[in-house]
Parts: structure tokens; C-alpha cells; sequence
């Protein structure tokens, strides 16, 4: 039973700590008040902090990291419109059960 737990722990630690990815914007977006234009973007999570690059600008974000029960068969993006504008509201990395929800 405890090697059940440890092994769980080690899991569930291995995807919330996914570290690098890659997300394409296919329309302008915000992100903790910067606005992207369309285009792919490394990402790197680190706890509860997204860094966003591309090129020379980076982009810090507040994340939580979620687990859910199947894992994405792809990266995707929700989107929350206001003010005629998209803002980033999640990001579900491809591969993994893990959701990073912004802040």
C-alpha cells in the first residue's frame, strides 16, 4: 500500500511539474494584461508561475495546476471574452491529465 502512495505522489508530482511545452495561439490573446499575437510559444511552468516566451518578451502568469481523470489528447486553449477581447483562462497540455488554470 505504501509503495501504491510513494508511487502516486512521484506521479502526480512528475505532471504538475510539467515543465516545458509548447502552445499555439491561432487568435490574438491576453495574457496577465499582454497581449499575444497568434503564433506558437515555449512555455515553462515552475510551481504556481507560467513563463511564456517568445523571442526576446517573456510573460510571467499565476497558474494552479489540476489534475483530471483522462488525459488530452492534444494542447488546447480556453479562452473568456471581455471587452471584445480574448484572455486566456486555461491551457490542457496534450499527453498529460494536467490543466494549468490562470489566475
Amino acid at each position: 500500500m505504501k509503495l501504491v502512495a510513494v508511487f502516486a505522489l512521484m506521479l502526480s508530482s512528475a505532471f504538475a511539474g510539467v515543465s516545458d511545452f509548447t502552445v499555439t495561439f491561432y487568435q490574438p490573446a491576453r495574457i496577465a494584461g499582454t497581449q499575444l499575437k497568434p503564433g506558437a510559444y515555449r512555455v515553462k511552468v515552475d510551481g504556481d508561475k507560467m513563463i511564456i516566451r517568445d523571442g526576446r518578451k517573456t510573460i510571467e502568469a499565476s497558474v494552479k495546476s489540476e489534475q483530471v481523470s483522462d488525459k488530452f489528447k492534444s494542447t488546447s486553449v480556453r479562452y473568456l471574452t471581455g471587452d471584445g477581447q480574448l484572455t486566456v483562462d486555461e491551457i490542457r497540455i496534450g499527453g498529460t491529465n494536467t490543466k494549468l488554470v490562470l489566475n
